[in-house]
């Protein structure tokens, strides 16, 4: 489908309507949520001009096609289902530019992900607040989008594990340079080879070499990357974290078989569970299920842990 083009007015919205264009054919589940938070911001910010109306119109038009060509896609249908996916698909991004950054390997492949990741991170308030892990995550990735992307820019050598102090990553989360507005739009648009196509430059990471590698290493391209996320390296768990920032990891444990995963619950007699207790802990067994999809086994097992500790005590 062809979307009219975005009026300046509408510029907040840009950068979520290239992120659902650029998974038009990759992942329906992220495009349909990038379209849907545009139309939720788009609809707050318009002006009622008739290039907003035509263009917010087309947005509304699309979603309803979707929602009736995906009817058995319980991620277009179910919230939970779908916090679960972009939560798994924004995490990924953000661990695979957390360890290029680890490797110094920058480049524009690691200004995507972090971009992507943290674009994903905004979309995900559409389902209520962010969680402490996630709206950590979101402060970082946008940070660390524009601090590499404007390193690139001036022909520094970015300093890996480089983090911002908690004033500067505050600041970041609605900065223009971190996502927000024209600088944002640069960033995703520089990022994505420029030029006007949304795909990712198979070449961006010739941009930067790392600064005096101890190994070769050949990251996966941007294709790889975002259309087939089990494509990205594991997350490092021995490392230290960047600047103090500690970047969420489903389970911190480096060799879970050797250790004891699973905890005995001992149910609570006479426990009472709340409708909502009741939704969360179906939430919790969806992350566990989206988990999987992932090959995810330590994530899963950590949300069904939540769950059964909920349903049998109570409490969380």
């Amino acid at each position: 489908m062809e979307f009219p083009p975005c009026p300046p007015s509408l510029k907040s919205i840009q950068h979520f309507l290239k992120l659902a264009q650029e998974h038009d054919n990759r992942d329906v589940i992220i495009a349909y949520w990038a379209r849907l938070y545009a139309l939720q911001v788009g609809l707050k910010a318009s002006t009622q001009s008739p290039e907003e109306t035509k263009l917010l119109l087309a947005i509304m038009d699309w979603l309803e096609q979707m929602k009736k060509q995906h009817a058995d896609n319980e991620a277009l249908t179910n919230d939970v289902a779908a916090q679960a996916h972009i939560e798994n698909y924004a995490l990924k991004l953000f661990l695979y530019a957390d360890k290029q950054d680890r490797e110094e390997n920058f480049g524009k492949n690691m200004v995507k992900a972090f971009y992507s990741s943290g674009v994903l991170y905004d979309i995900l308030q559409t389902f209520g607040e962010l969680s402490e892990e996630a709206t950590q995550n979101r402060k970082y990735a946008k940070w660390k989008a524009a601090y590499i992307h404007n390193c690139l820019k001036t022909g520094e050598t970015p300093k890996p594990f480089a983090a911002p102090d908690d004033t500067e990553q505050e600041e970041s989360a609605g900065n223009p340079a971190s996502g927000e507005g024209d600088e944002g739009n640069n960033i995703g648009h520089e990022a994505s080879g420029g030029g006007g196509d949304p795909a990712i430059s198979d070449n961006a990471n010739d941009a930067v070499q790392p600064s005096s590698p101890t190994t070769q290493i050949t990251p996966p391209t941007a294709e790889e990357v975002l259309n087939n996320p089990n494509k990205l390296p594991s997350p490092p768990v021995e490392e230290e974290k960047p600047g103090g920032f500690e970047p969420y990891v489903p389970t911190a444990q480096p060799h879970p078989a050797a250790a004891t995963i699973y905890q005995p619950i001992e149910p609570v007699a006479g426990v009472q569970i709340t409708p909502d207790q009741m939704i969360t802990a179906q939430k919790y067994c969806k992350y566990a299920g989206s988990a999987l999809n992932y090959d995810d086994v330590k994530t899963a097992i950590v949300n069904l842990q939540k769950a059964l500790k909920l349903l049998s005590t109570g409490s969380e």
